[in-house]
């Protein structure tokens, strides 16, 4: 049995490792110059990822940390358009032509508050200036409240293959606490819209950790969710960041379960879905067996980006859009957040970089560790020191010591060649990553950097 409570210990602020180093972490220091050099000077035959913006939402869901633009406004959102094509126009002639397109993605903000036409236009520009490879990953996050069969025809010509739906919960009081009122009934209509047009790869949000959630609760909402068959899961934990989002201000916090509810949901949706034929995949996602996410997992092969988990590892990915961050091997960029920065610099013939970082050894070092843990739940030391020409334990003395907290709780085993997390460790394996951060003794003490790992 587990003490959920003694495990409430480790609910501290701490990254969730979709980067390292991580955002907070990037700054005007990397310099348009440099991050135009990097974009030249990609290796030609690494896979290209896009990465797309649609920022504008109608209303805020009071749990979302996306930077969004609110509006109704069809102007603000066909002359975001205008300024995206320019954009996708500038960043073709920086990147050269021998690179293809093996992961394309769609975020928001809600994308499909565009209409039909507006998607097949960004399409069309879209593969008018870049090549895709015949077996590219194509998705679109979706809300369900806003998606019609104009717009999955549009992704059908397109060749889109994987859609992710918004659903968080089910419960109508947890609903109405966060704004985003969307019935079990309309869902599943989308879903059922996606499958009859050929979309084979579905994936289901959900968050634990929102307001008047209960364990009983969310359990009726794990079997809503089974019954939609989804391909794969993300069942992420609500990052409570007020001081970052100022529709999180709506949130009554005393209406937020605490970290020891949060972790038995947490347990009982990983048993949940285990049972159901699903696969844990790295910290958040679940997959079914067949799926290519769990035969990645089985090979060692998973990786993570700012995406989730994805078995297109070693590719370039660029975003494009208004606060859009890209990954190359040895940085990470960032568009500007503001609409007015975003313009002007498009309007110069520039792109709307704003801002990054450059890697040095020991990051490219620290995060090759931190995601193979983040991915797989284990670190292959021997694998680390032939790939980096290190000795390990001595490379990581400063982080070896403080896994013994984790390994007096049967949270981590370490042997002369492995680290392993157990299955109760998978639940806090940000907190088992924060020690090889070299980052976090910087942000020690600060209740403003991150959310709450629990």
């Amino acid at each position: 049995m587990v003490d959920f409570k003694k495990f409430s210990k480790f609910s501290k602020a701490g990254p969730r490792y979709t980067s390292y180093p991580t955002a907070v972490e990037f700054s005007e220091d990397f310099k348009y110059e440099s991050y135009i050099t990097y974009l030249n000077g990609m290796t030609p035959d690494r896979d290209l990822s896009l990465y797309i913006h649609l920022p504008f939402c109608r209303s805020a869901c009071y749990f979302c940390g996306c930077n969004v633009v609110y509006t109704s406004k069809q102007s603000k959102m066909d002359r975001y358009l205008e300024y995206l094509y320019k954009e996708i126009e500038l960043l073709s002639k920086q990147i050269t032509d021998s690179k293809k397109v093996a992961q394309f993605h769609f975020g928001g903000g809600t994308p499909t508050f565009y209409d039909a036409a507006s998607l097949d236009t960004i399409m069309e520009k879209v593969k008018a200036r870049f090549t895709f490879k015949a077996d590219a990953e194509i998705s679109c996050e979706i809300d369900p409240r806003f998606f019609n069969e104009e717009q999955m025809r549009i992704f059908q010509k397109h060749g889109f293959n994987r859609i992710s739906f918004g659903v968080q919960d089910f419960n109508p009081k947890v609903q109405e606490a966060v704004h985003r009122v969307q019935s079990f009934e309309q869902t599943k209509e989308a879903v059922d819209l996606a499958r009859r047009h050929g979309i084979e790869s579905i994936n289901i949000d959900l968050i634990y950790g929102l307001p008047y959630q209960t364990f009983e609760g969310f359990k009726h909402t794990l079997e809503l969710t089974k019954s939609l068959d989804p391909d794969r899961l993300a069942v992420f934990n609500y990052a409570h960041v007020p001081w970052m989002k100022k529709t999180m201000r709506k949130i009554d916090e005393t209406t937020l379960p605490p970290a020891d509810e949060k972790l038995q949901i947490l347990k009982y949706t990983i048993e949940f879905f285990e049972n159901s034929d699903y696969q844990m995949i790295g910290m958040d996602h679940f997959a079914k067996k067949d799926d290519e996410l769990f035969l990645s997992l089985d090979k060692g092969e998973l990786h993570r980006n700012f995406q989730g988990y994805t078995t297109k590892g070693g590719t370039d990915l660029v975003g494009i859009g208004l606060t859009s961050i890209g990954e190359g091997e040895r940085y990470y960029a960032q568009n500007f957040k503001d609409m007015a920065p975003y313009e002007e610099a498009i309007d110069a013939g520039r792109l709307p970089f704003w801002r990054g970082v450059e890697l040095s050894d020991d990051d490219v070092i620290r995060k090759s560790v931190i995601m193979e843990l983040m991915a797989n739940f284990q670190i292959d030391k021997r694998r680390v020191e032939q790939r980096f020409g290190i000795d390990f334990d001595a490379y990581f003395a400063d982080a070896l010591p403080k896994l013994r907290e984790f390994i007096d709780e049967e949270l981590v085993s370490i042997d002369e060649r492995f680290i392993k997390v157990s299955k109760t460790g998978t639940m806090l394996v940000r907190n088992i990553a924060m020690p090889f951060d070299a980052y976090m003794k910087k942000h020690a003490g600060s209740k403003k950097t991150f959310s709450k790992t629990v």
